[in-house]
This record gives structure tokens, sequence and C-alpha cells, in this order.
């Protein structure tokens, strides 16, 4: 095979597997196509079309989305009436003894909150502003996930989350999203967020989305879901592009 066509083949490749999954790990890659990661990145800069590399990651390039222009200190008041009305309904899914995973972002506060008192649930997170309010629950048991810190979005990432993740069963995944899309599922802004909200849902018994409807119709840069991956949307409103 010539040089030219084990680069094509090895970029339909990556784009095949980046289809699957929304964002694929660096090292993940080179491993599956047994190559170096160095010739991997030369390959998608080469073509510059298809996919992209942001740190360890490989992103596709997608029409309409929107640039990570996510801060939190700008967003914790947006739509805060909307976020808590559907954080109210997903507190009700909670059950004693649960364990339960809350996303990052800046309506999981408003959730973490509203857990019913006395539920004695364990409470698996990674963002500060979730964890700030879980510490001060006696009846909460709290598991953080640490690794590096992003303090654009107040989360973590690293394997140190992911070896956890590995070790436990979660009854209700509680996830949050930047923009829930009929056509481009549903994404985030930050693409460190990715791996860890799909373990999640791999690890999780019951995947609930728990958005404000100012997310409806919008697309952010990461995808990580399609909107039928969940066993419900969440909202403020019904969702109108879903029957």
């Amino acid at each position: 095979m010539s040089k030219i066509s084990a680069h094509n083949a090895r970029l339909d490749a990556l784009t095949r597997l980046v289809q699957e999954t929304g964002v694929l790990r660096l090292r993940d890659a080179a491993s599956r196509l047994g190559v170096s990661e160095i010739t991997i990145r030369r390959d998608i800069a080469a073509d510059g079309e298809r996919l992209s590399c942001l740190g360890g990651y490989i992103i596709p390039v997608q029409d309409g989305a929107v640039s990570s222009d996510y801060v939190l200190e700008q967003e914790k008041d947006s739509h805060a009436a909307a976020k808590m009305r559907a954080c109210a309904q997903a507190a009700a899914l909670i059950e004693p003894h649960d364990t339960i995973f809350i996303d990052c972002g800046t309506t999981m506060p408003h959730l973490a909150r509203q857990i019913p008192v006395n539920a004695h649930v364990t409470a698996i997170c990674y963002s500060l502003n979730v964890a700030e309010e879980l510490a001060s629950r006696n009846d909460v048991r709290l598991i953080m996930l640490g690794g590096l810190y992003h303090p654009e979005a107040a989360s973590f990432s690293g394997d140190e989350g992911f070896d956890v993740l590995k070790r436990v069963n979660i009854n209700k995944a509680f996830l949050s999203a930047g923009g829930v899309d009929g056509h481009h599922g549903v994404t985030c802004s930050h693409f460190h967020e990715v791996p860890i909200k799909q373990m999640v849902m791999q690890r999780s018994m019951q995947k609930h989305l728990v958005v404000d409807s100012s997310k409806f119709s919008k697309v952010r840069a990461a995808r990580y879901a399609s909107i039928g991956d969940f066993n419900s949307i969440v909202s403020d409103q019904p969702l109108p592009f879903v029957k």
C-alpha cells in the first residue's frame, strides 16, 4: 500500500471511530490503528477537513457547532428558575440508598441542593460547585473524581476519575448538556468532559438528561450522546422535536 493510500485508510478509520464515540483519545486511536500518536497527528493535520486534535483528544469538525464559549461564572445565574424546575423533577427520581452521578455545569448544583433529606445516597461528581453543595450534607456519601482541574468549567479530568468509575455501579446518572438538537444530538462545550460522561453512561442503570429549555435546538462543539441514549429528558418544558 502506498503512503497516500495508507494515510487515507487511517483517516477513514479515524473518522468512523470518532463518529461512533463523539470524541476519541489520541493514544487509544494510535493503539487501535497500530501507529504512533505523531503519525495520527500528521494525518489529521494534512487533511484538515474532517477531524481536529485538541490536547490529547480527536474531535470532529462540526458544521454549525458553537465554539467553547461557556464560562461558568457567566452562566450560573442564567435561566436559574428554569434550571431549578428541571432539577426538582430530577430529584424526585432519587430513591433511598441510590448511588447517583451528578454531572458538572451550572444546572447541577440545583439538583444537589434538592436531593431528598435522609435518603442516604452515595453521590459521585467531578465538579467543585456540585461537590461544595454535597460536602455540607451529612446524609450524603460523597465520591469526588479528581485529576487535572479545568477552571473554566470548575471540573476535573484524568485517569484517576476513570479508575474510580470502573469500580462502581451507578443506579441513576444525571447528565447535563450545553445543547440538545434533533440532528446533532447532545453536546457540551468542553471536550475533557466527554469521556467522563460516556463512561458514566456505560456504568449506569438509568441515564437522565437534565437541561433547561434554553438548551433546546442548540449545538455545542463536543458531542457525547444521542437523544435516544437517555431513559428520560428532564426539563422545565417538553422537548419540541421528540414525539
